[in-house]
């Protein structure tokens, strides 16, 4: 039997892969004799594309365009016929330059760029892992990218980035091949209204209240011609309206983010042997209850009747919300040292210290 480290990143501290590493090293620290089998994870956001590469898939580096138009080196994974493709790698907050937002300018073109370079690759199935944006261009800048004509009423090609759609008045997908895409996303916000892409993470990206209702204006317009229908899916909303536009026009299907990672990473198989999973992330929080990549190893890990304990920076969650959400126990950095920019700072030898006082704790998990 073994014990199986599945976390997510520690945003802003390690990536899913060094935390899986920090947590195995306490882990074997106690228990010598036993396998630790590390699988670093992602829920389709930043990171996606690490956990692919640390499951096996080969990174691949393409000149693409950033947020802002400039020119950047961004990575997807390849392994045989399957890419991973992850949005935030070429249309992130973090790829914005200086960290300055552009809510009404900034664009998902790089986006399709790294798409067309995984089609050009040999990838015939592509996983798109949509959270991070730093765009809300309805997904236009992406399909611009693979060949589409975005145009006003006089056949010009309108500007990118969200400011940009408002004069949309027809879309030409001719130049469009075929391509089979999964969306992996972990959010259910339609394209419009109130919850929809503008209204609820355009502030998140700089938004005025001014940008929001220019944006929500040019995502309405954008929907009316690229298909209304697609717009209320549960989804759709997701990385600014890319995944309407995947939906409304590359036929795209949608899985929460963390489900189809696990499928790819091949969870499955690595839970079948274990008897005890560890997973966790930065912050648990009520945010985790609600898809994140903790409860979805969570819940893959009782699928297969292993018991789940969690790892974190800090834990939100009183005692009663984590254990009715299944967890058997949840360790915290701050248990060993209360200040969080400690924590943040050493976080990876505070983990260690964390995995080996968690394996004495649950050495006798069945």
């Amino acid at each position: 039997m073994t014990v199986l480290v599945a976390p997510d990143k520690f945003k802003g501290s390690l990536t899913a892969a060094q935390v899986a590493s920090a947590v195995a090293a306490g882990v074997r620290e106690v228990a010598r004799d036993e396998p630790v089998v590390e699988l670093p994870v992602a829920d389709g956001g930043d990171g996606t594309v690490a956990a692919a590469v640390a499951a096996g898939f080969r990174r691949v580096p393409v000149r693409v365009s950033g947020p802002t138009g400039r020119r950047i080196t961004a990575f997807f994974a390849l392994r045989g016929d399957v890419a991973v493709v992850e949005l935030a790698e070429a249309s992130g907050l973090h790829r914005l330059p200086g960290g300055l937002p552009a809510p009404l300018t900034a664009s998902s073109y790089g986006t399709g760029e790294l798409i067309a370079a995984a089609r050009a690759a040999g990838a015939s199935r592509i996983v798109l892992g949509v959270g991070g944006s730093a765009c809300t261009d309805g997904g236009a800048g992406m399909l611009t990218a693979l060949g589409a004509r975005v145009l006003d009423s006089f056949g010009t090609a309108v500007a990118l980035g969200g400011i940009g759609l408002g004069s949309v008045s027809a879309v030409d997908l001719s130049g469009v091949s075929a391509v089979d895409i999964e969306l992996a996303c972990d959010v259910d916000n339609p394209l419009l209204g109130p919850s929809g892409a503008a209204a609820v993470y355009g502030p998140q990206k700089g938004a005025s209240p001014e940008d929001v209702a220019v944006l929500e204006a040019g995502l309405r317009r954008w929907a009316a011609v690229l298909g209304p229908s697609a717009a209320q899916v549960a989804g759709a909303g997701a990385a600014g309206g890319v995944g309407f536009a995947a939906l409304a026009a590359l036929g795209a299907r949608i899985r929460p983010g963390i489900a189809l990672l696990l499928d790819l990473l091949g969870f499955s198989a690595a839970v079948r042997d274990a008897r005890l999973v560890i997973t966790g992330e930065g912050s648990l929080d009520t945010q985790s209850l609600h898809g994140k990549a903790p409860v979805g190893v969570l819940r893959a890990a009782t699928s297969a009747g292993v018991p789940t304990v969690a790892v974190a920076g800090r834990c939100l969650l009183p005692p009663a919300e984590w254990r009715a959400a299944g967890f058997t126990a949840v360790h915290a950095l701050t248990d060993l040292e209360p200040d969080p920019a400690r924590c943040m700072t050493n976080a990876a030898p505070l983990l260690r210290r964390l995995a080996e006082r968690l394996a004495r704790d649950h050495a006798d998990a069945p």
